[in-house]
């Protein structure tokens, strides 16, 4: 089934929405939805960077304020 959206007319707003539609339906069953395969060299990278102290973490409303204060 091939779908066709007018990308040069829609608003950022209408694309944000689509995407999030998208997502939506995925992720009902994202057990369906492959992994690329560069994606485990990526956790493995990850989980290394943690196990060596190497990457810090922010609790989620400190991200969000700074995100807020970033697009001011």
């Amino acid at each position: 089934m091939a779908v066709t959206l007018s990308l040069e007319t829609m608003t950022t707003s209408d694309k944000l929405a689509a995407i999030e539609q998208l997502w939506d339906d995925l992720s009902k069953h994202a057990e369906n939805v492959p992994s690329p395969d560069w994606h485990g060299g990526v956790l493995e990278a990850r989980e290394s960077a943690v196990q060596d102290g190497k990457s810090t973490f922010s609790d989620i409303s400190a991200v969000k304020e700074r995100l807020r204060k970033a697009i001011r």
